[in-house]
């Protein structure tokens, strides 16, 4: 899958967030280390909520863009 992430230069290094996944953030002192980090938040993220919603009715639906 493919996410949209923003990143801005902090005084620490870069943070970087996927807008689409709210409160999944993370950072980097180099832009890739907080393109690779956000890689992982965003595989920890989805196990969550996968975790936290089993036993509910899923359905997949396509959005024309």
């Amino acid at each position: 899958m493919k996410y949209k992430v923003k990143l801005k230069r902090s005084k620490e290094g870069f943070s970087v967030w996927c807008p689409g996944l709210p409160g999944c953030w993370s950072q980097g002192n180099t832009e890739e280390e907080a393109l690779n980090n956000i890689q992982d938040a965003i595989s920890e993220y989805l196990a969550a909520a996968e975790e936290i919603s089993k036993g509910d009715i899923t359905r997949l639906v396509e959005i024309p863009v």
